[in-house]
């Protein structure tokens, strides 16, 4: 019975969702994706109250939402050591860090030839292969955790920005000798923002794997704070219900992350032809 309920839950939300998502403007066009994450959250509490689904194997939205309000304290803690410091650091030091790589070694093509098969083969190492050395390395606070987010970002990055400095056209090119532009002014004109989606689309890329590094790499050791710490620890408790209080704390400080990086994009590159209506 539960099941067949769900089932028309499910028919009757997917049709809602199918108007709401023709709805335009930048807010209306919040609609469908915000009223999509409520039918889930309401089919998912719906199933397992339904079901007496032990909270071990699954809590309900409910219960991880109270458990959130009441442990705010450490989730504000293991946001701050997880989040604040490893992953902002590693990431701004990482895509920083290849930013500044791609633009020397487009001007050095020797170096770009030597450095793409290293990003392939750097982007092919897990990170439950590099954290433990990285631990190894930087101690168990933060800065080792910033090290892996920092492997992590810093080849996407440096791939994405020299595929955008070669998206300029020749008429571009062209017109930038003409005015007998030099490297500088051609670079600053004409290449970094034909660059820009690229760099941004690697932005966005790296900004969950930089949340993800962070956490896989607090399981092989961490003081007593922490996103994965307290996962670890938490799991071995079978206190099911904090680990899934930490799991939405990191998919919504993903969410604004990544939200927030695509709110810049649109900012710096509304010129390009994704963005035209």
């Amino acid at each position: 019975m539960s099941l067949l309920l769900a089932i028309l839950l499910l028919v009757a939300a997917g049709f809602a969702i199918h108007r709401l998502a023709r709805l335009e403007g930048p807010v209306l066009g919040l609609a469908a994706p915000l009223a999509f994450g409520a039918t889930l959250l309401a089919l998912w509490e719906f199933l397992v109250v339904a079901n007496e689904v032990p909270m071990v194997l699954l809590p309900a939205p409910s219960a991880i939402g109270a458990r959130m309000v009441a442990s705010a304290g450490i989730l504000w803690i293991d946001f701050n050591q997880t989040f604040l410091k490893a992953v902002l650091a590693g990431y701004a030091i990482g895509c920083l860090g290849g930013f500044l790589l791609a633009l020397l070694a487009d001007r050095v093509p020797f170096l770009a030839r030597g450095l793409l098969p290293l990003a392939n083969l750097a982007a092919s190492l897990p990170v439950v292969g590099i954290a433990p050395i990285m631990v190894m390395w930087f101690g168990f606070d933060w800065p080792s955790k910033a090290a892996v987010v920092v492997a992590m970002t810093f080849f996407p990055m440096l791939v994405n920005t020299l595929a955008g400095l070669a998206a300029a056209g020749r008429l571009e090119h062209d017109l930038m000798r003409s005015y007998a532009a030099g490297h500088g002014a051609t670079l600053w004109h004409v290449r970094l923002p034909a660059a820009l989606p690229f760099i941004f689309t690697a932005l966005k890329v790296n900004a969950p794997l930089a949340l993800i590094g962070a956490i896989v790499a607090e399981f092989f050791g961490s003081p007593t704070a922490g996103m994965g710490f307290r996962i670890a620890t938490e799991a071995s408790r079978l206190a099911m219900d904090m680990v899934w209080a930490e799991i939405a704390l990191a998919a919504l400080a993903g969410s604004a992350f990544y939200g927030t990086l695509a709110l810049a994009e649109r900012a710096a590159t509304f010129w390009h032809p994704s963005h035209r209506p």
